[in-house]
């Protein structure tokens, strides 16, 4: 676990945190209004991270498992995502993490029982 989450070609870098061990606040750019924020974490070892976009009142958690490095790609589209903000993230200081923030097109929600 070396490097933070990719993002996908069409997407654009605001933020990064290279492999950190403990708590950290990142920073993010501004975008373009209607771009969709994109939060991607990887982490390991075993222990429960905690990720708040607090300009948004947006949060999740992800579950780490011991020797086994997890990814997570998380797209947020609700009003305000366009400004500038930080990303808090609150992990145990045993596991390690990494993490990628960036702006892209929303993702088309899919009607449910279509596939």
């Amino acid at each position: 676990m070396q490097k933070p989450p990719e993002l996908d070609a069409d997407e654009t870098l605001a933020g990064r945190q290279k492999v950190t061990a403990g708590n950290a606040s990142i920073s993010f750019d501004k975008g373009k209004k209607g771009d969709a924020l994109i939060v991607a974490l990887r982490c390991q070892d075993k222990g429960t991270i905690k990720v708040a976009v607090q300009s948004v009142h947006v949060s999740f958690p992800l579950d780490c498992l011991a020797n086994k490095v997890s990814t997570t790609y998380n797209q947020v589209a609700v009003s305000g995502v366009d400004r500038s903000g930080v990303v808090a993230v609150e992990a145990p200081s045993s596991v390690r993490w990494s993490l990628t923030v960036g702006r892209g097109t929303a993702a088309q929600e899919e009607s449910p029982g279509v596939r």
